[in-house]
């Protein structure tokens, strides 16, 4: 073992055909180590200056195999894709990107393979401003890569992971390297991928009172031990109802606050619908009266502009008593977001659209934005990256013409 420079470890050209998930993937680095150095587990860890103040990022990372077709084949079919891209992914890999455009210094935990396909992941990272000097080197085994077939006709994506192997595993983490981690860190996020070694970071980013945001795309394991550990939630349309049984998303929303006293906020992005927020109010408003989420929901669609094809930011007044039956009620307001409507003709792939969301919002508490400013940006920043093959490729930086005002 020994310690090898992120340029190093990340030299040599993207992968040109994805591995096979099984055996020795390593390719061998033409750089010249630095001396050696023990760490246990056949592991090395990436060295590289010291970032910024920022958000520390632990989860998936990966490479993306991306082909566009005309439309999603049938079985047996043999066709030929319209366009082929080969990218990083991963939903922590695609989040810490887009707040590296926006302007913060991220820094990520997680775990490659020593393989063309894991140099290319840190080349690509390190590129975009992605400190990778926590990430985890395994001398022999395969990075994670995942197939992802775009249907050029419905604009929707299949994806098909291979994880990578061999697995994280908390040990890995050293107290020394996860202290040094998190100082300075304004805040951390976890995609809930590497869920035994998320915990560990979270518990300790808790006795630091270090933020946390939680991605809660769907049910995983160790979801719910770290959502003990949230201020701040972001998950996908169908999660809030799934994992409350609640009757609607704003009854599943109240509930999820009501379950979860450390949450400050909550949002639900719902895609070309926009998103739905819900934030908890710092005083309470026992003697307020009570106000229904469906019904106040309701109210602030009424208030939505049919004609603006811009994102904005629909807010109830704070301090409301927003109550929902058989769950309760919490002291708060409901912020309803709308997305950009985007030309047919502009509109190519939504693979990581979620990823920038979660971005933006990491840079918008980072840099005291309100959230009635926060879910446009954050809506614009998505609509942007959905312009091009790939979670990435179109992902705006801060000075991007189309970010202005926000």
């Amino acid at each position: 073992m020994r310690l090898l420079p992120a340029a190093a470890a990340a030299h040599g050209a993207s992968p040109r055909s994805p591995p096979s998930a099984q055996g020795d993937c390593s390719a061998p680095s033409s750089a010249s180590p630095p001396p050696p150095y023990h760490r246990p587990h056949g592991l090395r860890l990436l060295q590289q200056p010291r970032p910024r103040r920022g958000t520390l990022g632990c989860g998936g990372i990966s490479v993306d195999y991306l082909a566009t077709v005309a439309s999603f084949p049938n079985p047996d079919d043999k066709i030929r894709s319209l366009e082929l891209k080969v990218q990083g992914g991963g939903n922590a890999g695609n989040a810490l990107t887009a707040a590296a455009r926006l302007g913060l210094r991220p820094r990520i935990i997680s775990k490659v393979a020593n393989d063309a396909q894991g140099r290319s992941i840190l080349s690509e990272l390190q590129a975009d401003g992605v400190d990778t000097s926590y990430m985890l080197v395994a001398e022999k085994g395969n990075s994670p890569f995942t197939y992802i077939i775009v249907d050029a006709q419905t604009k929707t994506r299949t994806c098909i992971h291979t994880p990578g192997s061999p697995p994280m595993v908390p040990e890995e983490l050293t107290k020394e390297n996860l202290s040094s981690a998190l100082d300075g860190a304004d805040i951390v996020y976890f995609d809930v991928r590497l869920h035994d070694t998320a915990l560990i970071v979270a518990e300790e980013a808790s006795q630091r009172k270090i933020p946390i945001l939680i991605d809660a795309e769907r049910k995983r394991e160790g979801l719910d031990e770290l959502l003990n550990f949230a201020s701040y939630v972001v998950c996908s349309a169908k999660f809030p109802q799934a994992w409350t049984g609640a009757s609607s998303t704003p009854v599943a929303l109240v509930s999820m606050l009501s379950r979860l006293p450390n949450i400050k906020f909550v949002i639900v992005t719902l895609g070309e619908k926009g998103c739905l927020m819900i934030e908890r109010s710092m005083t309470d408003a026992s003697e307020a009266g009570e106000i229904d989420a469906d019904a106040l929901l309701e109210s602030l669609e009424k208030k939505v502009d049919q004609d603006s094809t811009m994102p904005k930011c629909i807010a109830s007044k704070s301090n409301l008593r927003i109550s929902a039956d058989g769950v309760g009620s919490i002291s708060g307001r409901l912020l309803l977001g709308t997305s950009e409507v985007i030309p047919p003709d502009e509109l190519i792939d939504t693979t990581g659209a979620g990823d920038a969301f979660i971005g933006a919002v990491l840079y918008g508490l980072c840099t005291g934005m309100s959230s009635e400013r926060m879910l446009p940006f954050a809506a614009q920043v998505a609509g942007c990256g959905c312009r091009g093959l790939g979670a990435r490729s179109t992902l705006p930086h801060r000075n991007d013409p189309r970010l202005d005002g926000y």
